[in-house]
């Protein structure tokens, strides 16, 4: 891995092809059993909806900073007009072409106490006719030659099974000098030949092998004649708490080591790893950089619940204070906006009070641990608002914040009474309590109750606002002068303002 990790995604395009869906969530819980059959009673408190399939791998592109082209099939339906209504507020860009004949597929997952019960698959997986394959080519063409990078998220509901339409964009592809990195799902790899990468699991690369591959000299002598029976450049096989294993045309294995993590929820993992790994080469990354890059975002998705996409700030924090190495445990705490509403909605599910304070929190000092310790005691879960180093440049002066944001998110992150952190780049976190909705709004005593940005919106649905007491003594301009005093600077303000 380079020294240094370069997150700068936003000249990188990249188009997905594959079997768009639409994620259905209902939140609630299970408290009896029904009199009329042995079944459990399940009480919906919530609902909620994201883009699925290849619309997860989308969001984990943007998430990253890229900008992305979606291409796919829906049915000419309600759930697919709410798909399209979904990536359209994300501005997201993408050709959905309409299919009279077969629904949107729709997968909905009944969760209670965190946990799934039950998922509901209404999909229809017949191959597509000739029509919809033609329009495929054509929009893929068009695009590609736009794009850095080409991702098949392949799902198996039949848009790569139909006959000729993966070798005619792979080809188109790679005459237009574009790497095609796919997430299969068929034992028929054939039908990927020439692709610059394939990306499957140990389970999905055992079925096409026909065979378990139970050490690491079996699974290398795999992949060595896999690659190149099908004559891929790559073959990166992800094997869950193992790590990965990349083979490129050199034939060398390289065994990429797991990150040290807390698996809540594998769910979505895969389609992390491939537009990671994606996004890194459309940037100009090497594969066995990108493979690492990718290692540890999959590392940060599996802590959470349900599937969420990896976004650039969770990534930075989880490859190391700096943002300079790979390795270390995974900052699961840290979460985007989006993801962090996801969580919330379980946790309100679970009937559990939810506490939202923010601030800089530059050099953390013991009044900063006494507030937050205070905060969670208001309720089950805490999410801390941390501005970001631009924030904190404005409100503070040029010689602020001391320390980066992605240290300050994994210091907040390493407290015990820490639920979430997220990082805003607005003065204020006014946003994040409009969306979040907590039930305790906290802040230190030296505010004023009307001056607590966010008090009018928390008393409006019911909440409430507590102000702590201020542990006097403690500021994060005391501690800077200090350390410039010690360090015989008599100019603290050259330190920090």
């Amino acid at each position: 891995m380079n020294n240094s990790v370069a997150f700068d995604y936003e000249r990188c395009k990249i188009l997905v092809v594959g079997d768009v869906m639409l994620d259905r969530y209902l939140w609630g819980d299970v408290k009896r059993i029904s009199p009329e059959a042995p079944v459990p009673v399940f009480h919906i408190k919530r609902r909620s909806i994201v883009p699925g399939g290849a619309g997860s791998v989308v969001l984990n592109v943007i998430g990253l900073g890229a900008s992305v082209t979606l291409l796919g099939v829906i049915g000419r339906d309600e759930n697919g007009s709410t798909l399209k209504r979904l990536l359209e507020d994300r501005r997201i860009e993408s050709i959905l072409i309409e299919d009279k004949n077969r629904p949107t597929i729709t997968k909905t997952r009944v969760l209670a106490k965190g946990q799934q019960l039950l998922r509901i698959d209404d999909e229809n997986t017949v191959v597509l006719d000739e029509s919809l394959k033609a329009g495929i080519i054509e929009n893929a063409a068009k695009e590609i030659h736009q794009c850095a990078a080409v991702i098949f998220s392949d799902y198996g509901k039949g848009i790569f099974d139909t006959q000729g339409l993966t070798e005619a964009l792979i080809d188109v592809a790679n005459g237009a000098d574009v790497p095609v990195i796919v997430d299969p799902k068929r034992k028929n790899w054939e039908r990927y030949s020439g692709a610059a990468c394939l990306t499957p699991n140990t389970a999905e690369f055992e079925h096409v092998v026909g065979a378990p591959l139970g050490d690491d000299n079996a699974l290398i002598d795999a992949m060595r004649t896999t690659r190149s029976q099908y004559r891929l450049s790559n073959l990166l096989v992800t094997r869950g708490p193992l790590g990965m294993c990349l083979i490129g045309e050199d034939e060398q294995p390289r065994f990429i080591p797991s990150i040290a993590r807390e698996v809540y929820d594998v769910s979505g993992a895969g389609d992390t790893v491939i537009a990671t790994l994606a996004v890194g080469i459309a940037s100009g990354q090497g594969y066995l950089d990108a493979a690492r890059l990718a290692n540890v975002a999959a590392g940060v998705v599996v802590g959470k619940l349900g599937t969420q996409p990896i976004n650039a700030l969770e990534l930075k924090a989880a490859v190391g204070m700096n943002g300079d190495r790979i390795g270390g445990s995974v900052n699961q705490k840290t979460h985007s906006l989006a993801a962090a509403n996801l969580q919330v909605q379980a946790w309100k599910a679970l009937d559990q009070k939810i506490v939202f304070t923010n601030g800089c929190f530059d050099l953390l000092h013991p009044g900063h641990i006494h507030l937050l310790n205070e905060a969670k005691r208001c309720g089950e879960r805490l999410i801390v608002g941390l501005n970001s180093d631009g924030s904190v440049r404005r409100l503070k002066g040029n010689k602020r914040p001391i320390l980066s944001e992605t240290d300050r998110a994994a210091i907040l992150g390493a407290l015990d009474c820490v639920d979430l952190v997220i990082i805003f780049e607005k003065d204020t976190p006014i946003e994040l309590i409009e969306s979040l909705e907590p039930d305790v709004l906290v802040k230190g005593s030296d505010y004023r109750p009307e001056r607590v940005v966010g008090k009018e919106i928390v008393e409006s649905y019911g909440g409430k606002v507590h102000l702590v007491p201020v542990v006097e003594g403690y500021s994060t301009t005391r501690l800077a002068e200090k350390v410039s005093e010690k360090n015989g600077d008599h100019n603290p303000k050259s330190v920090h303002k």
